[in-house]
C-alpha cells in the first residue's frame, strides 16, 4: 500500500493535529456524556479508543509504518491479513520490475521477526514449470554443521586478511538510505559479526558509530575521497581507510540494475549532512559519472587495484561489476597475469539486482544475470589459474538460504544481500525512494520520517534474518550431503529445460580445468579469449 505525503513538517503538523483533534472530540464525548445523557457514551468511548489507540502507534517502536501514520497504518495490517487474493493485489503491485515472490518476501520478514516456522502443506508451485530449478538431496543427508564456515579473503599481496562470513550487506549508500536504516544495518552486523558494505555514499559517522565491519565501496564519484575537481584523493583515501571497522575496499566498476551509467541522489535528499559526508554542493542532484576518471585499461584498473591496496595499509581490495563482454572480462586476466597483480575479491552484482534509481529500460534490458555473470568470472579466473587467489562475492535477489547455496555451487564463495536486508528493517516496497518521503523511514533524509524506524529493533531483525538464512542455507547443505560449502558443485543443481527435459548446471556450463586459458583455448572460447586485449577494453 502507498502512502503519498508533502514535506516532513508538514506531515509531522497533520499527525499532532490529527491527534488533538480526536482527543478533543473524545473529553466533549466523555463530558456530555457524563454532563448531559448517558446516550453520549456511544460516541465518546469509540473516540476515546481511537485516541489511545493513536497514542500507542506513536509511541510503540515495532511498527514503523504505525509510528508515521498512526490509526490509518493499520489499514495496511488489515488488508494484508486477507490472503491470497487481497494481499497479492495491494503488496505485490508495489515491486520494481524483478519483484522478489510473496513466499519469498514472507520467509524474510518471518525470520527478521524470529517468529519463521514449518508451515507449507504441499507446494502450490509448478514444479514442471520450463525454467525451474531445484536442488539434489542426498541419500545419504549429513548432520548439519554447528559452526559456521567463514571465507578467508586475502591473497598473496594482502598483509591484512579477513573473515568473510556467507551472508553479508550489500552495497546500499547513506543518502539513498537513512541515517537510522544505517544505523540498524551495522548493528545488525556488529551483532551478528557480519560486513557491511557502505555503498558507493562515502563513510559516515552511522557506518562507524555501531562498531560492524565495513567493506568502504568506491564508486565513480570517489565519495569520501574526492577532490574539489571530483577527482581520486589518495590522502583522503588513506585516511578513511585506516579506520579499524574498514576491514576491505571495494571499486565499484558498475551496478547490476543499471550497468553502464552513475548513481544519482537527488537534490531533496542531499542536506548539509550529506553533502559533507560526499563532498558535494548541498541541495544539488549528484550524479556519478558512468566512468571512472583513474584508469581507462584493464592494466590500469588492476594496476589502481594494487595502489588501493597500498594506501589502506593492505587490506583486502577488490572490484564489484555487473559482467557483460566476456572478452572484457577476460582481458583484465591477462592484465593480472601480465603485471602479476590480482584483486583479493570480485563481487558479481547480477542484473536483476534491485534500486530506487534506475531507469527502467536499464533494469529490464542491460545487464547480464547472476547465473550468467558469476559463472563466467568463476571459470575464467579457473581457465587462468586465478582462481584459487581471488575469492568471488554474489550479489542480486539473495534473500533464502536456497539463494545462497545456489550462488555458492555456481562458484561464489559468500554472498551479499541488499533488498532482503532493506525488508528486515522495514521496508515495504512503496516505491517513494526518490522522493524524500518513504513511509517506513527507510529511504528518506527527513528526519521526521526517519525517526519512525526504531534502530534497535530493527537491528536485532537483521541480526536474525541473517542468522536464520545461514542456518537455512546449512541445513540445504546437509540434506545434500555436503559437510562444507567447497564440497558443493554445479551437478548438485538443475534446471527444468523443457516439460521432459532436464540438465545439470554442470552440464548447461561446461567447466573449465585449471589454467586450460593458457595452454589450450576450448573453441567455445577461443573467439573471446583471441580479443581479449588487456591494452583495452573492446567492444
Amino acid at each position: 500500500m502507498i502512502f503519498h505525503g508533502d514535506c516532513g513538517q508538514e506531515r509531522a503538523v497533520l499527525r499532532i493535529l490529527w491527534v488533538l483533534t480526536v482527543g478533543c472530540f473524545a473529553l466533549a464525548g466523555v463530558v456530555l456524556a457524563v454532563a448531559v445523557s448517558p446516550w453520549w457514551w456511544f460516541a465518546g468511548a469509540p473516540l476515546a479508543a481511537l485516541l489511545a489507540l493513536a497514542l500507542w502507534d506513536l509511541l510503540q517502536r515495532r511498527h514503523s509504518v504505525l509510528r508515521n501514520y498512526p490509526v490509518l497504518g493499520h489499514l495496511r495490517f488489515i488488508l494484508e491479513s486477507v490472503r491470497p487474493e487481497l494481499q497479492q493485489y495491494f503488496v505485490e503491485r508495489n515491486v520494481d520490475g524483478r519483484p522478489f515472490d510473496r513466499d519469498t518476501r514472507s520467509i524474510v520478514y518471518e525470520r527478521a521477526k524470529g517468529t519463521a516456522a514449518e508451515e507449507p502443506f504441499g507446494t502450490e508451485r509448478d514444479l514442471y514449470e520450463t525454467g525451474r530449478e531445484f536442488l539434489v538431496p542426498s541419500m545419504a543427508p549429513r548432520p548439519v554443521r554447528t559452526e559456521v564456515p567463514r571465507v578467508r579473503i586475502g591473497g598473496p599481496d594482502c598483509t591484512r586478511p579477513y573473515d568473510m562470513a556467507l551472508l553479508n550487506v550489500s552495497a546500499m549508500s547513506f543518502g539513498s538510505l537513512s541515517s537510522n536504516a544505517i544505523l540498524a544495518l551495522n548493528t545488525g552486523a556488529a551483532l551478528g559479526g557480519f560486513a557491511h558494505d557502505t555503498g558507493e555514499g562515502g563513510l559516515s559517522e552511522y557506518h562507524l558509530r555501531p562498531g560492524g565491519d565495513l567493506v568502504w565501496e568506491i564508486g565513480t564519484g570517489y565519495f569520501g575521497c574526492r577532490t574539489d575537481q571530483g577527482g581520486f584523493d589518495p590522502a583522503g583515501f588513506a585516511d578513511k581507510a585506516a579506520h579499524e571497522q574498514v576491514r576491505c575496499v571495494s571499486l565499484k566498476l558498475s551496478q547490476g540494475a543499471k550497468p553502464g551509467i552513475g548513481g544519482v541522489l537527488p537534490g531533496a535528499k542531499v542536506n548539509a549532512e550529506i553533502a559533507r559526508v560526499r563532498g558535494v554542493p548541498q541541495g544539488e542532484t549528484v550524479i556519478s559519472p558512468p566512468f571512472h576518471q583513474v584508469f581507462s585499461t584493464p592494466r590500469e584498473l588492476v594496476a589502481f587495484v594494487a595502489r588501493m591496496r597500498e594506501l589502506s595499509g593492505g587490506k583486502p581490495t577488490g572490484f564489484k561489476l555487473c559482467v557483460g563482454s566476456r572478452s572484457q572480462f577476460l582481458a583484465v586476466c591477462k592484465a593480472m597475469l601480465e603485471e602479476g597483480v590480482t584483486p583479493d575479491f570480485i563481487i558479481v552484482d547480477g542484473a536483476e539486482g534491485g534500486t530506487g534509481a534506475a531507469p527502467l529500460e536499464f533494469a529490464d534490458n542491460v545487464g547480464t544475470p547472476l547465473t550468467e555473470g558469476l559463472t563466467t568470472v568463476h571459470q575464467a579466473l579457473v581457465g587462468t589459474g586465478l582462481r584459487d587467489r581471488i575469492r568471488i562475492g554474489a550479489s542480486g535477489k539473495v534473500a533464502t538460504g536456497s539463494d545462497l547455496v545456489k550462488r555458492l555451487l555456481q562458484g561464489a564463495d559468500y554472498t551479499n544481500s541488499a533488498r532482503a536486508m532493506m525488508f528486515a528493517i522495514g521496508c515495504i516496497q512503496a516505491q517513494r525512494c526518490h522522493t524524500n518521503t518513504c513511509p517506513v523511514g527507510v529511504t528518506t533524509q527527513d528526519p521526521r520520517r526517519a525517526r519512525a524506524l526504531e534502530v534497535g529493533d530493527k537491528s536485532q531483525r537483521v541480526h536474525r534474518f541473517q542468522e536464520a538464512t545461514v542456518k537455512s542455507a546449512l541445513q540445504i547443505m546437509a540434506s545434500m550431503g555436503v559437510d562444507h560449502p567447497s564440497e558443493l558443485g554445479p551437478h548438485m543443481l538443475r534446471r527444468r529445460i523443457d516439460p521432459v527435459t532436464v540438465r545439470s548446471y554442470a552440464e548447461l556450463y561446461p567447466a573449465l580445468q585449471t589454467g586450460e586459458l593458457l595452454h589450450q583455448v576450448p573453441e567455445s572460447w577461443a573467439a573471446d579469449w583471441k580479443t581479449a586485449d588487456p591494452d583495452r577494453f573492446t567492444v
